[in-house]
């Protein structure tokens, strides 16, 4: 796969940005330029936002799908609300739905609030959980990029520990953590009992959304709340040291106990919305046959290496429990 950074304007002012991932299909056939969550506008105000954002739009298809003969595959963010704006403005455009997600919902929480108000915006249990918390002693504290082993001896012991299919990007965390000040560097966070940690997370904090990326605990931390404690605090860090108005939690990949902890984290202040399936364009139709065709396999591929996954896992949890368990 290869990246294409492209940078959008209008004479010396700077509308906005995408990172397109160029993937070549197998024998040639044709290529997919894909873009995850973009473009993203420089200004996220003001009444010509949307107009701009079609102007981006079209100009990535002027490039990639009629030029360069390519199937432009567009994902875009959960927006609240019933009706997904990006989706509506793509399809207008000829885009077609693809292949979505498995597990679509995406839970995001308003960090604008104070304290005060956004105590009141959490969930009844997920308050309640949070008041455990703060009186067990933990303590809180963020990181440095120094911080990315000990995030990592966290993350590598829940795995170990949780034998849960990891088909996340953690491997490139470290990269990420090596990128300057002042670029998408993301920020460490960890919450400490005495001189041992018990919980850490990795959020991409840059722009308007923030993002959780990855988090990793301890035994210990589901007994002391150390979740909450720490999300309360990434909370209001965000609120007080970025830009951001949102926190993108992510999905739950089905996990019932995820979507409680999430969706009480989210209140009544944020929202929870599905993802819409990429929506692909393709100006020649052996490009958007051949791109579909990709996306479908890969579905079909991931399902079966997912179902094989899960079933060794399950047999490595039943030979630790021991016979009859």
């Amino acid at each position: 796969m290869a990246l294409e950074p492209v940078l959008f304007s209008d004479g010396d002012e700077p509308l906005g940005g995408a990172l397109v991932m160029l993937q070549r299909l197998p024998l040639g056939v044709a290529s997919v330029a894909l873009v995850k969550w973009g473009p993203f506008l420089a200004r996220t105000e003001g009444v010509d936002r949307d107009a701009v954002m079609g102007r981006m739009v079209d100009t990535l298809v002027a490039e990639y799908a009629q030029k360069r003969s390519m199937m432009v595959s567009i994902m875009p963010h959960a927006e609240a609300g019933e009706v997904n704006g990006m989706a509506e403005m793509l399809a207008a455009r000829g885009f077609k739905p693809g292949v979505g997600v498995k597990f679509p919902m995406r839970y995001v929480v308003d960090v604008s609030l104070d304290d005060d108000a956004r105590l009141a915006a959490f969930g009844q249990k997920w308050r309640y959980n949070l008041r455990k918390s703060m009186k067990a002693g933990l303590e809180f504290t963020v990181g440095t990029p120094g911080d990315i082993g000990r995030f990592m001896t966290l993350y590598q012991a829940m795995s170990e520990r949780k034998l849960f299919p990891d088909y996340s990007g953690i491997d490139t965390l470290e990269g990420l953590m090596a990128m300057p000040d002042g670029t998408a560097r993301p920020e460490l966070f960890f919450v400490s009992q005495g001189d041992k940690t018990i919980a850490g997370a990795a959020i991409f904090t840059a722009g308007r959304t923030a993002c959780y990326l990855y988090g990793a605990t301890d035994d210990a931390a589901l007994g002391l709340r150390a979740g909450y404690l720490l999300h309360w605090h990434i909370i209001r860090w965000l609120r007080d040291n970025t830009g951001a108005r949102f926190y993108d939690l992510g999905g739950t990949d089905g996990f019932a106990g995820l979507h409680q902890f999430k969706s009480g984290m989210v209140g009544d202040a944020g929202h929870i919305s599905p993802l819409p399936p990429t929506m692909n364009f393709a100006a020649h139709l052996p490009a958007y046959v051949a791109g579909t065709a990709a996306y479908k396999a890969r579905e079909l591929l991931t399902r079966s290496r997912d179902g094989v996954l899960a079933a060794r896992l399950e047999m490595q949890k039943r030979f630790r429990r021991g016979p009859g368990a």
